[in-house]
């Protein structure tokens, strides 16, 4: 068959299979809402997960490529659970201020910012903001977290090593505590600590601030890391550091050097294990594509389902149509039609039903993926390969389910077709 040929009679299958949508409405419908919803799911997953990864991508880029963690505990899946006795995790010190101190004065490190987190009720006056989560961190952390500062200022290192009760808060938390007054230099109680406002902080959103309630919808406090050490309530174990190496000094290299300075102020013989965990960006990255993955994979699960669903529908449309049409496949075949010719002719017409829940699945997809980007800090997208698997899928699902009707009438004899009421 020549190709032209093949195209028209594409186009004509694809004339048919609207005929028997409008023929069949019911039937249609549960076909094309099968496979809408597989093709939605896979399509609106697809959109919210690759937001996401862009979003956490850019955090982890803010914190620098080279840049590390020291921490007490892995933060993977392949962590142990702290519960249990026979964590030996549970066992490990936290990372001292003399650690931190020693880390700081690495030939190989520009600098380590030390880090806890906290939360609290912050009270100005008759104004009260429950459960307000708190930054505690050194001098470094405003090149870390790439925040800009407006209006006052950071604290300074005199500040932060004096444990100075200054405070910074975030736009929110100012709005909630002072509305349209000037919060510079007014005193709040942190868990009754008295706090000097001393600057306004502004943090770009991104997914994992958001995640872990650091974005700019949610009130927040930075404040100097001694500070929570020696006045608040903190868990001191629970300190971890930001490691960025001099430039010209490559990861590995520092983390090496981290790693000596660690093991030897621990006292840790050569057969022993480290008693830290150094994580980068590529383990973080890892432990996101675990964790997305197996959500993807549910995603997929449900997309399969609805699949089916619209594949029986294309079985039971088909044989229908087959059933109807049976002296039209007679007359084909008695004017010369080929069992291939008839084959394709009906699984056009069975990828056209599927095709069409596809676009529609797409579409509800793609208006899910600006919903979540206009609403949130995740840039929710679509990406191509999604819309590409998407249309495959479906029409794959259209041919599969489509093979048995469409060689049903391949196979009829044209004499008992004719014969056909």
């Amino acid at each position: 068959m020549r190709l032209w040929d093949r195209i028209l009679m594409s186009l004509e299958g694809v004339m048919i299979a609207l005929d028997s949508l409008r023929a069949n409405k019911v039937r249609a419908a549960l076909t094309i809402s099968g496979v809408a919803v597989g093709v939605f799911v896979v399509v609106a997953m697809g959109a919210t997960v690759h937001g996401i990864k862009m979003s956490f991508q850019k955090d982890m880029d803010e914190f620098g490529t080279e840049t590390f963690q020291v921490r007490r505990r892995n933060p993977g899946f392949n962590s142990c659970d702290p519960s249990v006795e026979e964590c030996p995790e549970r066992r490990y010190p936290g990372v001292s201020l003399a650690e931190w101190r020693a880390i700081q004065q690495l030939p190989e490190v520009e600098n380590a910012m030390a880090w806890l987190f906290g939360s609290g009720t912050v009270t100005y006056r008759d104004q009260q903001v429950k459960n307000v989560g708190y930054d505690a961190q050194s001098t470094e952390w405003i090149q870390t977290d790439q925040a800009d500062v407006e209006p006052g200022r950071t604290f300074t290192a005199a500040e932060h090593d004096a444990a100075a009760l200054v405070t910074l808060v975030n736009k929110k938390l100012a709005d909630e505590l002072f509305g349209d007054s000037d919060p510079i230099g007014k005193e709040i109680a942190l868990d009754g600590r008295r706090f000097t406002v001393i600057g306004v902080f502004h943090t770009k959103a991104g997914f994992l601030k958001t995640l872990d309630g650091r974005g700019p919808d949610t009130p927040r406090m930075v404040l100097p890391m001694m500070t929570a050490y020696r006045r608040l309530g903190v868990w001191r174990r629970s300190m971890m550091l930001m490691v960025r190496p001099h430039a010209g000094v490559s990861r590995d290299d520092a983390m090496d050097a981290v790693t000596a300075t660690l093991r030897g102020m621990r006292g840790l013989r050569p057969s022993q294990p480290n008693s830290f965990f150094l994580v980068g960006q590529d383990k973080m990255m890892e432990t996101f594509n675990q964790l997305f993955g197996a959500i993807f994979m549910v995603g997929i699960g449900l997309s399969a389902v609805g699949l089916m669903v619209g594949g029986v529908g294309v079985v039971a449309i088909m044989m229908i149509s087959v059933t109807e049409r049976t002296r039209e496949i007679g007359v084909r075949k008695a004017l010369g039609a080929t069992r291939a010719t008839i084959l394709w002719q009906f699984l056009v017409e069975a990828a056209t039903l599927t095709s069409i829940g596809a676009l529609i699945g797409l579409v509800l997809g793609g208006l899910l993926a600006w919903v979540v980007r206009a609403n949130t800090s995740i840039p929710a997208s679509v990406p191509a390969d999604a819309v590409v698997m998407s249309l495959l899928a479906a029409a794959l699902t259209g041919v599969v389910f489509g093979m048995l009707p469409a060689t049903r009438a391949s196979k009829m004899d044209p004499v008992e077709a004719l014969r056909h009421e």
